[in-house]
This record gives C-alpha cells, structure tokens and sequence, in this order.
C-alpha cells in the first residue's frame, strides 16, 4: 500500500537520494546531506513537542510504498511563514498614468518588493519520483497534508499558503531571474536558490526596494509572470480544486504564482467527516477516500482506500487498519480523494 507518514531521522539515506532525482526549484529539499539532516530533526522535534503556536516550525512527511519500504515522495507543511527572517514577495500593483497634453490615460503595472514578518502557513516540498505519479498517489501526497490540518488546526495560522514553481525556458534558464535578479546578485540561480535555505538576509542586502515597472521587463519575462512550470501544473490545478486561488504577489526569484485558500474553507478539511471503524473486512471497488488515523502526531497515518459508510460507522479492509496501525472501534477520518464533480 501507499501510506504518508512522518519522516523520521531512519529516513536520511532514502531522502538524500530523493533529493538527488529533484530538479531546481524545490529550494526545501536541498541536495546536501547535513542540510537535509537538520530538516529532519527540525521535524521530528515539532511532532514530539509541538508548539502552542504557530512559530515557523515544520511538519515533515513522506510516501512510503509499503511492500518494499521504499521511500517515493515528500511534503510539508510550515506552520508560519515570515518572523526574524521576512516572507519575501514581489507584489503586482497598478498605478495609472495620465496626460492630457498628449492625450494619453493607461494604467501600468510595477513589481513591488514586499517583506512579511507575520505570514500564513505555508504547505511544500511536493515531490513524487516519476514511476509512481499514477493513480492517487500524487493526489494522496498533496492532500494528506490537509488532512493534517483537519486533524490539528490549533497548529497553523487561518490563512494557507502555497508558492509555485515558475517558468523555465527550454534550455533550462529561470527567465525571471536572468531579467531581473541576476542583475542585483552576481551569481547563479541555483546558487541564490541554495541560500534561502542557510540565510535570507542577502535578499534585503540586495535586492531592488524600488518599483520594477513590468513594460521594462523583457517580454519573455512579462508573460510569465505569476504562470507555473509546466511539471507543476497537475500541482496548481488541484489546489484550485482544494479552493485555493491566485493573489496578486509572486515568488522574487522565479516569478511563480502564489495562492491562497482560509484554512476552514480548504475542500479536504471542510469536506472531512470522522467516524468509528465498526468493520474490518473486504471492501467493493468503490469511490476512493483518504483515511488517516487519530493516534495523534507522531503516529499519524493517511493512505486511500475504498470503504462503506454507515452512518457514523465506516467498514475497511484489513489491508488499510494495519497500514495505519487501527482496530475496531477506532476513529478515523475519511474524505473523497476526488473532489465529486458536479452534473
């Protein structure tokens, strides 16, 4: 079975080859060992004594195929966003222009440098290996996370967060950066990209606090602005499926789109009902749920499965309980992994 867990420090070796397979842009899973260790700890420490607020910690998780304890995707959720080290953003404003001498009245969009010191939360590092972006398994790493959520809200801020990957051109320039970054750094993207992850104070050294107007900007770089890297696509339409949409800001190096959704208003977790395991026994083919258990954080387990619904009750197979380690009389919570399509 497939099953999303939390990551332990047992998981370092499988991540670091994960990371490995990984193409720029997935800043939150570097491919550097000591890195990606402090990640995991970081991790495990927040499920063994969460905080009682949102502080900027993370939850690590992983998609583990079960039959061979293989390791094949990761997610996370950041619990705040901005604090000592702002949320860094560029913001799409319009200012309009207007001169009676030549008759002219337009309005012009400018790029604004926006620093947040008190964001949402923040859901990343969504990566799933080729030979398993089949079925629901990509659908199963994205939405567990919400799932979370549901299960622990007290741990995360009312507005969700997501930031996307942006455009790249064929012969694998970061367009954005090469139109506006590049000319304040005086180093490569990859490189930028890395010292997000280890300090974030050469961004306010350096970049730009003055208005970029967009008619400026390259016209290969103005179309893409707020548009996704074509891998991401699958990613960003089932966000908008969760209720997520676009706001007028965009990642400052790549110029990816950023969305938001209220944390109560997210499909999965509005959508989310939990009920008593009364049966354990096979199971029809049928619609297909998520299903994670309630064995608290550090145990908590989400894979998918179809079930029977009867009233407060549910029936699962044996296969799903001992995945997330379950008995009769046990809570659950279930959700459709598929949004139900309206006829």
């Amino acid at each position: 079975m497939i099953l999303l867990r939390p990551v332990t420090i047992d998981d370092l070796d499988q991540i670091y080859d994960l990371a490995g397979q990984t193409k720029t842009g997935l800043t939150t899973l570097p491919q550097d060992r000591k890195l990606l260790e402090h990640k995991i700890l970081d991790s495990v420490k927040t499920f063994q004594y969460p905080p009682e607020k949102p502080g900027g910690e993370s939850f690590f998780f992983v998609l583990e195929d079960t039959e061979n304890k293989k390791l094949v995707g990761t997610s996370a959720i950041f619990n705040k966003v901005g604090g000592f080290e702002p949320f860094w953003t560029y913001e799409i404003k319009t200012v309009l222009k207007e001169s009676k001498a030549v008759n002219v009245k337009k309005e012009v969009q400018y790029l604004q440098l926006k620093a947040d010191h008190n964001g949402p939360s923040e859901i990343g590092t969504l990566f799933l290996i080729p030979e398993y972006r089949k079925g629901n398994n990509g659908r199963l790493l994205s939405l567990s996370r919400f799932m979370f959520i549901a299960q622990f809200p007290q741990y995360f801020e009312d507005i969700i967060l997501a930031e996307l990957r942006g455009v790249i051109s064929e012969d694998g320039k970061t367009i954005f950066w090469e139109a506006v970054g590049a000319h304040f750094f005086d180093i490569p993207f990859e490189k930028a990209d890395f010292m997000v992850m280890q300090d974030k104070s050469f961004i306010d050294d350096l970049m730009p606090k003055h208005p970029i107007y967009i008619p400026l900007l390259p016209k290969e770089a103005q179309i893409i602005l707020g548009e996704v890297h074509a891998d991401t696509r699958p990613a960003i339409r089932l966000l908008f499926q969760e209720n997520f949409e676009k706001i007028p800001e965009i990642d400052i190096f790549e110029a990816g789109p950023i969305v938001t959704c209220e944390k109560k208003n997210i499909r999965t977790v509005k959508d989310s009902l939990i009920k008593t395991v009364s049966k354990i026994h096979a199971v029809s083919p049928g619609r297909v749920y998520m299903v994670a258990n309630s064995n608290g954080l550090e145990n908590f387990r989400v894979t998918y499965s179809s079930l029977i619904i009867e009233g407060d009750d549910v029936q699962l197979p044996a296969d799903v309980c001992k995945t997330l380690n379950i008995s009769k009389g046990d809570s659950v919570r279930i959700v459709p992994i598929r949004k139900e399509e309206k006829r």
